[in-house]
């Protein structure tokens, strides 16, 4: 529990009220463990897995809403906004998606069938609770020439099913605000591959509203250069920018230790510093910039533990292990 004794903890997200809302991943584990850390301090929710294409629609004649209920529950008790994550994407979805009964692929006609029929369902079932949607999530790729992801959406359906997913989320839910969702979004290559694919979907007339810059970033990437150029490109396309899975990771991506049982003085002073860098750039686009949603709530729970080494800790958070204030927390707040 977050430290009792010390009410002079200021709240999070009050800290950035001129600015941007302040948003915490969430499940239904943590909001029993950390419900008071989440409340005071972060204005905004978005489920971390609840409400993807699998846990909701395990099959196709069954949806699984409890999970889902129970967070924008939480959400509604607090007076928090709420976002939802993720309509599309090639992970976390169900095989029962792309075949027939027979085992033999589906027809594009019928995988278009199948996603308007599961964007209606979860998107009107919120409608009014949630007011951003993850619509399209990760469909670009990394590296190489090709912009687009391999995956069974692409094979099935060809490019278009990006377009589609937007056009069938705004038709549920007109007054929603739809995201295009990535990480790697700083890497130049990668953020001009977002922008092309932005940019055609808006000159194709498709309801795209912003772009989610993931923020799955370490204390030595990527340079603040490379955050300001990110921005400034996707703000030129008049869209709305969210960071939305924002944490900072202890470690460089090549470094392989699993023994640390806690941060070392050398990375905590790092992490103080880069944090407060960080916010001081996002404040100077807060007018481009609507909300801020870190991947997670304090240290003690982080999808940074085991990956992706196997066996190791990280500590990415402003709150520590107990939810007390870190010294990032005080530099951002400050």
């Amino acid at each position: 529990m977050e430290n009792k004794t010390n009410s002079s903890v200021p709240k999070l997200y009050e800290a950035f009220k001129q600015s941007f809302d302040i948003g915490a991943a969430v499940n239904p584990h943590t909001i029993i463990q950390a419900g008071e850390l989440i409340a005071k301090h972060y204005n905004s929710i978005t489920a971390e897995n609840e409400m993807k294409f699998a846990s909701v629609h395990p099959t196709e004649d069954t949806y699984t809403f409890e999970q889902a209920d129970q967070i924008v529950a939480f959400a509604k008790s607090n007076g928090m906004k709420m976002r939802g994550h993720t309509l599309v994407w090639h992970n976390q979805t169900t095989e029962w998606l792309f075949q027939e009964a027979d085992g033999s692929p589906v027809s594009r006609e019928r995988l278009y069938e199948r996603l308007k029929s599961h964007i209606d369902t979860v998107v009107k079932r919120y409608k009014g609770d949630i007011y951003a949607w993850d619509v399209v999530n990760e469909v670009i790729t990394d590296e190489g020439a090709d912009p687009l992801r391999p995956s069974k959406w692409l094979d099935i359906a060809g490019p278009g099913f990006i377009a589609k997913a937007f056009e069938f989320a705004h038709e549920a839910d007109p007054k929603a605000q739809l995201f295009y969702n990535d990480y790697n979004e700083s890497n130049p290559m990668k953020r001009d591959k977002i922008y092309n694919l932005v940019k055609s979907l808006l000159e194709q007339g498709v309801p795209v509203h912003g772009i989610g810059l993931q923020a799955h970033w370490s204390l030595y990437s990527p340079g603040l250069d490379d955050i300001r150029a990110a921005i400034e490109k996707y703000a030129s396309l008049g869209l709305r920018l969210q960071l939305t899975e924002l944490d900072v990771s202890m470690f460089r991506h090549d470094d392989l230790r699993t023994d640390l049982v806690h941060p070392t003085e050398e990375m905590l002073e790092l992490q103080e510093k880069r944090y407060e860098q960080l916010f001081n750039l996002l404040r100077e686009y807060d007018k481009h910039i609507d909300a801020v949603t870190f991947w997670g709530a304090a240290d003690d729970y982080t999808w940074l533990n085991d990956f992706p080494i196997r066996g190791r800790k990280n500590w990415p958070m402003l709150f520590n292990e107990s939810h007390e204030p870190k010294g990032s927390f005080w530099r951002v707040v400050k």
